[in-house]
């Protein structure tokens, strides 16, 4: 078995024990792959181990990784196994959309109307509904993308309105904390805040949150979706 293959056995098995001690089924919390920096070979990898989801960061390495598993991949539409799922998870350049609206089934960093209304306009039809998260900026850091509090509302009925998206709800990463109480308090932030705008009469089902080092915090206020790289394909080298 491979590296990756035990790691994966490790992280489902920490998230199947965090969903449990919360009362939750294994079953409503998905596990996406982040593999970012890691090449198309650790991602198939990762697939014969079961995995399915994938996110990335970089939308130039994303979108080559993407054809590589698929050169890879030549019978997968013919299997029976789920198709491989691709999640962008990175910061958004305007000038970027149509990339991402055409190579990602989600996208999970939308913070401004614009860039919702440019990947609307630029996702084929033929491709289905683009899964869209707003991204808040949970912990109020200067450095942080996202939006407000005050501003999720309104952007979340805009966003809604759209043709060719479906907002599915709301992604944060907040500040680091080693504290599980301090990490659940954010994760109990965004959860109330989903919460608000189903109030509102939107219909969102997914709460992004959660990664290597806090994923059973934000299992236990509600994830519906943890975001693991390191845990998974080890450490990182950004050169």
């Amino acid at each position: 078995m491979s590296t990756i293959a035990v790691n994966l056995q490790a992280v489902e098995a920490t998230i199947t024990a965090a969903a449990a001690v919360s009362g939750r089924p294994r079953s409503a919390v998905q596990l996406l792959a982040v593999s970012k920096t890691f090449p198309a070979e650790a991602v198939l990898e990762a697939m014969a181990a079961g995995q399915r989801a994938f996110g990335e960061n970089y939308l130039q390495e994303g979108v080559e990784k993407i054809a590589d598993v698929a050169r890879a991949q030549p019978a997968q539409s013919t299997q029976s196994s789920e198709p491989v799922e691709w999640h962008f998870i990175g910061p958004i350049q305007s000038n970027k959309t149509r990339s991402i609206a055409t190579s990602f089934a989600w996208v999970h960093t939308v913070e401004r109307l614009k860039i919702a209304q440019r990947l609307s306009e630029q996702r084929p039809p033929e491709m289905g509904l683009l899964n869209i998260c707003l991204q808040v900026n949970i912990s109020g850091e200067a450095t942080k993308s996202g939006a407000t509090a005050a501003e999720l509302p309104e952007l979340a009925r805009q966003v809604a309105l759209l043709p060719n998206l479906r907002l599915r709800g709301l992604m944060a990463i907040p500040e680091p904390q080693t504290d599980p109480a301090l990490q659940r308090a954010a994760f109990a932030r965004l959860r109330a805040l989903g919460e608000d705008l189903r109030a509102d009469g939107l219909t969102i089902d997914t709460l992004s949150m959660g990664m290597s080092a806090d994923m059973e915090a934000a299992i236990a206020e509600g994830a519906t979706i943890v975001r693991v790289g390191s845990a998974i394909f080890g450490h990182r080298n950004y050169d």
